[in-house]
């Protein structure tokens, strides 16, 4: 019995700091609400800092609202972020940024910057991964993960195949905000 308690403790004191850890920051949490619900990202400013702050800064003045999702391909991902044009050719006010590749891989619920032929072309365009994609691993900038609302991210209308995604009326992010500045 002694023993089994002693397991127990260990495991407990364990797993209390992981819990403690993965409480989310209000700051470094965006709400991205959908018509079929709310999609809760985790930034990772750990990984990205530039890429998340600006995420953070576009949110913050509105930029994301009502942008569609105009590239979803069925079994890889969903792409939003286009706030100039709503097509995928524009990005923000902002001049583009560098480069902030990790180890992080790009598996189902990754959120990821969307960027150009050159690999400092990320502006404001990002994708959240619809399944895992090896190929994109050290290739795209990894700025979140998506800690609920996958079921509302899978109902996104799909573009077909044919036209490399490219949905004819999409679907829109209907208002996007930062956690600590949700009213």
């Amino acid at each position: 019995m002694g023993r089994l308690l002693a397991v127990a403790f260990l495991a407990l004191a364990f797993a209390l700091p992981a819990a403690a850890q993965s409480k989310p920051d209000p700051q470094n949490t965006l709400y991205l609400d959908t018509p079929y619900g709310r999609v809760v990202i985790a930034l990772r400013p750990d990984l990205a800092p530039q890429h998340v702050e600006r995420l953070k800064t576009l949110t913050r003045e509105g930029f994301y609202n009502n942008v569609p999702f105009h590239r979803v391909i069925d079994g890889f991902m969903a792409q939003t972020g286009d706030g100039a044009r709503g097509d995928g050719t524009g990005g923000s006010k902002y001049p583009n940024l560098p480069a902030e590749f990790s180890s992080v891989p790009f598996k189902r619920g990754v959120v990821g910057m969307a960027r150009a032929s050159s690999p400092n072309s990320a502006n404001s365009q990002f994708f959240i991964m619809l399944d895992e994609t090896p190929s994109l691993n050290g290739q795209y900038t990894v700025v979140g993960q998506v800690v609920s609302g996958m079921d509302a991210v899978d109902k996104i209308k799909k573009g077909p195949s044919s036209a490399n995604g490219v949905v004819s009326n999409p679907d829109r992010i209907v208002k996007m905000q930062v956690a600590a500045d949700a009213k």
